[in-house]
C-alpha cells in the first residue's frame, strides 16, 4: 500500500521561498507518476504541478509557472516542490499525490490520483 508523507510547510513572508518534500513508501516510486495539489481555506482542491515517473516532463497550473518547480529523486523515493516568490494567495494545505497510471492529460483532475498524503500547511503573510 502506498503511503505519502509531506513535510516542509510553514509560515513565510510574501516573496519568500519554501521547499516541500514528500516521502513515498510501500511500492517502487519510480513506477508512479506524482504531483502536488493544494486546498486554500474555504476552497476546493486545485492542481499545482505534476511530474512523469521518469522525471523528464513536468506540468504546472498557470498561476505557479515560473515560480514553482516540481522534481523527484527516485533513488530517495522523494518528491519535491520548490516554491519561490510566494504570494498570500499561495496559502493552502499542500498534498502530494501519486498514481501507477502515468497520463499527463488527467493530472489536473483530483479524481485521477489514487494515493494522497495528509498535507502540509503553507501560510504566506503579506
Amino acid at each position: 500500500q502506498v503511503q505519502l508523507v509531506e513535510s516542509g510547510g510553514g509560515l513565510v513572508q510574501a516573496g519568500g521561498s519554501l521547499k516541500l518534500s514528500c516521502e513515498f513508501s510501500g511500492r517502487s516510486f519510480r513506477n508512479y507518476a506524482a504531483g502536488w495539489f493544494r486546498q486554500p481555506p474555504g476552497k476546493d482542491r486545485e492542481f499545482v504541478a505534476g511530474i512523469r515517473w521518469s522525471g523528464m516532463s513536468t506540468y504546472y497550473t498557470d498561476s505557479v509557472k515560473g515560480r514553482f518547480t516540481i522534481s523527484r529523486d527516485n533513488a530517495k523515493n522523494t518528491l519535491y516542490l520548490q516554491m519561490n516568490s510566494l504570494k498570500p494567495e499561495d496559502t493552502a494545505v499542500y498534498h502530494c499525490v501519486a498514481d501507477r497510471v502515468d497520463d499527463p492529460l488527467n493530472y489536473h483532475k483530483s479524481t485521477f490520483w489514487s494515493s494522497w498524503g495528509r498535507g502540509t500547511q503553507v501560510t504566506v503573510s503579506s
